[in-house]
Formats: C-alpha cells, sequence, structure tokens
C-alpha cells in the first residue's frame, strides 16, 4: 500500500522545512523555543512563600492555648511538688506550713510552667510579626493570615503572662490561711 491510499499525503522533500539546530538560540533548543517570561510560574512556588513564618505562627498560638489551659508538664510538677511537700511535713508540722509546703508549692509550679510556655508563645509570636523587618527584603508581603495567626498568638501569650503571674504571686487567690481550731 502506497500512503496516499490510506489517507495521508505525499509531502515532497522540497516542502519539508531544513533542520537547523544552528538557528536555534541555545536555551530555546530544550523548549521548543518557549521563553522563560513567557512560562506560567510554578504553583508549588507560590504555595512554599511563607510556608515557615505560617507554622512559627500556628506554633505560637497553640503554645497560648497550651499556656491559658495548662499543659500535662505542668500538672507532673504539680504533683511532685506535692509529693515533696508531704514529705516535708510528714513528721509533723504547722497547719499553716503543711498548706504552703502542700498545696501552695504545687500552685506556684503550675503558675510558672504554665508562663514558661505564655512567655514562649508570646516570643515566636513577635518574632514573625517583626521578622519581615529584618533581612532581604520579600518580593511579596506576608500573608495576611500569618499576621493574623502571630497576633493571636502575642495576645494569649500576654494574656498568659498576666494569669500566670497573678497567680504565682497569689494575687487571685491568697492561699488558705489555718483558722484556729473549733471548739478551742
Amino acid at each position: 500500500m502506497r500512503p496516499a491510499q490510506i489517507g495521508v499525503p505525499h509531502v515532497r522533500a522540497d516542502q519539508v522545512a531544513p533542520d537547523d539546530l544552528s538557528t536555534q538560540h541555545e536555551g530555546d533548543a530544550a523548549d521548543g523555543g518557549i521563553a522563560d517570561e513567557d512560562l506560567e510560574p510554578d504553583p508549588f512556588e507560590t504555595a512554599r512563600h511563607g510556608v515557615g513564618a505560617g507554622a512559627a505562627a500556628v506554633v505560637s498560638a497553640a503554645l497560648g492555648v497550651v499556656a491559658l489551659t495548662g499543659a500535662w508538664s505542668g500538672r507532673v510538677a504539680a504533683e511532685r511538688e506535692t509529693l515533696i511537700g508531704q514529705i516535708k511535713t510528714s513528721g509533723g508540722g504547722s497547719a499553716a506550713q503543711q498548706i504552703s509546703e502542700i498545696y501552695g508549692d504545687a500552685w506556684h509550679t503550675t503558675a510558672l510552667v504554665n508562663g514558661i510556655f505564655a512567655v514562649l508563645a508570646l516570643l515566636v509570636g513577635v518574632v514573625v510579626l517583626v521578622r519581615p523587618a529584618f533581612g532581604a527584603p520579600a518580593d511579596r508581603p506576608q500573608p495576611a493570615w500569618v499576621r493574623a495567626v502571630a497576633l493571636a498568638g502575642v495576645a494569649l501569650g500576654v494574656l498568659g503572662v498576666l494569669i500566670s503571674a497573678g497567680m504565682y504571686f497569689d494575687l487571685f487567690a491568697s492561699l488558705p490561711s489555718a483558722g484556729t481550731p473549733a471548739g478551742g
């Protein structure tokens, strides 16, 4: 069968364009003559912008929430202080000493651990917010959601520091005092 019989037109040799690579630019040979500015931007490059700052902002907000709700590590430290207080007062001691050793030290330890989480939330949030001011200028501004979440982390951190300081220095509630025994 000849090519014309199956529907393929016959092309003569003088109708074919010469395959001369010497006339093409070196960068155009691999991409078929398309210039870099003609290509669409890489969607993954756009998606990667601000990922580190976004992750740090979320961490800041999470640390702020942990500072307000309490952490497992704070509970463990408070239980340890309670146990140490029980051991110290097992041989006896005044009621005020027992309250201070068993209850007060655990309360202050919880406040201290929550305060540490609050300070971390505050620091991470502030770093995310001020980071664009330092270093090489970015071609795009920081995404708005990153600034909003970092600001929430800073707000939660400040609130956590205030509450932890109030707990630690007994501003909200003082330690219970041992009154006079009933009937005596």
